[in-house]
């Protein structure tokens, strides 16, 4: 209830609550990361990210490696138990300053207990989300996980015990995936969540390549969730773009700062921030405390016409996309755990350059002319793919790692435009005339 509470009070407020990523194997570093967010010029939530061995479920490694004093990227939050983690968040946590924590587990019921028990706000994943890019646990292992996971933190967003959970369906593989499927996975998490009887849900969408296409893809997300999660406490979470970060730290901030732009324009409430060390390194704490306030303070010079930047054709056309895939999953079967592993077995859903052996794969993407992400293929997704007249080819792999580096080089070079670096006569990367907006 804390989480969705205070969301519910920057949205009154019209401001944006700004959150880190933020994880240490010290508990005294963990304590004192989270304090320094709390004390930053900004209004913000607090992250306890997971370490690697944690979201496999090896705490047995996580526990013989902090005995041998060998670092972990993360906190791991089930060797230390919800006692010490209780302990370590005592005087931090509070009605002002909820803590989410960040995983990336596909069978998580361990860690989901350690949450509960500790008394922390909230966390996120999902079934798909936190199953398909991740490694190898069978989809139906990883739904099956969810759905216990949910049973057992289940409670009305307006329990004082309530745990608010995020859907990381907006987010798939970061970049490269067309705003319809992130916007259609998404609203199926969170549907899933609902059926399994948690009502504090959250709903994230990635920054991707283009600002007007991700307007419009934050509307037709809204507009979705009205639809579809009405009886839910919701709201939506914007993620600074998670492709190749700028190297310059010009790039990185000016890449920040067309995030919380978006996140104005798109009616997001909550930003998850990137910092200018993204492409080098582990941020630092102070790092995180300069993103945190650099978004902060660049939410607070933008006008407040959110009208700005919308382009209705492309939202109506992102929109009719994602019910389609929505509408077909959930004409499946009547429960969406059952329904999500039947889209994949059938190739409604599939995932562009996703390896795991649950998705058929069959399904690419491109970047076109303007910038924006567009179909390639679609493979059996009740959708039509429409690629340009010299987009119908195979894509080959120099496209591929071209694409990647589109974002990258609009930020870190502001001449960046058709001359970019090609291999190939039929390279998508060719076309490319990303224009400069800002």
């Amino acid at each position: 209830m804390r989480f969705a509470r205070f969301v519910r009070a920057a949205m009154q407020a019209d401001q944006l609550i700004v959150q880190p990523r933020m994880g240490f194997d010290s508990l005294s570093e963990m304590r004192a990361g989270l304090t320094a967010v709390r004390a930053a010029n900004a209004l913000s939530v607090g992250t306890i990210t997971l370490d690697s061995y944690t979201r496999v479920g090896d705490h047995q490694t996580a526990a013989l490696a902090m005995q041998e004093h060998r670092g972990l990227n993360g906190y791991p939050i089930v060797v230390y138990g919800a006692d010490v983690t209780k302990g370590m968040l005592d005087g931090i946590q509070g009605d002002n300053f909820p803590i989410q924590v960040r995983h990336g587990c596909a069978r998580p019921l361990d860690i989901f207990q350690v949450i509960k028990d500790a008394g922390i706000d909230a966390t996120e994943g999902g079934p798909v989300s936190y199953c398909l890019p991740y490694g190898r646990v069978p989809l139906a292992e990883s739904i099956d996980a969810w759905a216990r996971c949910c049973d057992l933190i289940a409670a009305r967003a307006d329990e004082p015990e309530a745990v608010h959970l995020e859907s990381f369906g907006g987010c798939m593989l970061g970049q490269m995936c067309p705003p319809s499927l992130l916007i259609a996975m998404s609203i199926l998490e969170g549907l899933f969540f609902l059926q399994h009887g948690v009502h504090s849900i959250s709903l994230s969408y990635a920054q991707q390549t283009d600002q007007l296409q991700d307007v419009a893809a934050l509307h037709a997300l809204r507009l979705l969730a009205t639809e579809h999660l009405g009886a839910a406490d919701w709201h939506v979470v914007l993620y600074t773009y998670m492709g190749v970060f700028p190297r310059t730290s010009q790039g990185s901030k000016s890449l920040l700062a067309e995030s919380v732009r978006l996140a104005r324009m798109g009616g997001a409430q909550r930003l998850i921030v990137k910092t200018v060390a993204e492409a080098h390194r582990i941020p630092t704490v102070a790092e995180n405390i300069e993103a945190l306030e650099f978004g902060s303070s660049t939410w607070q010079s933008l006008p407040p016409d959110k009208s700005a930047w919308f382009n209705f054709v492309l939202a109506v056309e992102i929109y009719d996309e994602a019910s389609q895939l929505v509408n077909a999953v959930r004409n499946l079967h009547a429960d969406i755990g059952v329904a999500l592993r039947m889209a994949f077995e059938s190739g409604y859903l599939d995932i562009p350059y996703c390896l795991h052996k649950d998705n058929q794969g069959l399904s690419r993407s491109y970047i076109d002319a303007a910038g924006r992400l567009q179909w390639h293929a679609v493979g059996r997704m009740p959708i039509t793919a429409k690629p340009s007249d010299r987009h119908k080819g195979r894509l080959d792999p120099f496209d591929f790692l071209e694409m990647l580096s589109t974002v990258e080089q609009r930020f870190d070079n502001p001449h960046y435009s058709t001359a970019l670096v090609g291999h190939h006569h039929n390279s998508v990367c060719r076309s490319l005339a990303v224009p400069s907006h800002h």
